[in-house]
């Protein structure tokens, strides 16, 4: 796995990391795990697949859907940042 650019470089976690980890939990079929090392993995799943959705189909409403999405998921992963100070 990618090492962490700035706990490497300053000693502190950045706002993603756990992110890779938890993708290889999912992958694993380790659902709850993933959940455990990221919260945001669901949800950043979804807005990834509605934004490449919404290239390829129009969806009624999809700016709207995506940008609730996105604040959804940077509440998401600043909450899980701070958790884990």
């Amino acid at each position: 796995m990618l090492p962490c650019f700035s706990k490497t470089l300053f000693g502190f976690n950045c706002l993603g990391c756990g992110l890779q980890r938890s993708f290889i939990f999912l992958i694993k079929g380790e659902f709850i795990e993933a959940f455990k090392m990221y919260p945001a993995i669901y949800t950043l799943l979804l807005l990834f697949f509605l934004v490449s959705l919404s290239f390829i189909i129009k969806i009624k409403n999809s700016k709207k859907i995506i940008e609730k999405l996105v604040y959804l998921n940077l509440l998401l992963i600043i909450i899980n940042y701070f958790v884990k100070i």
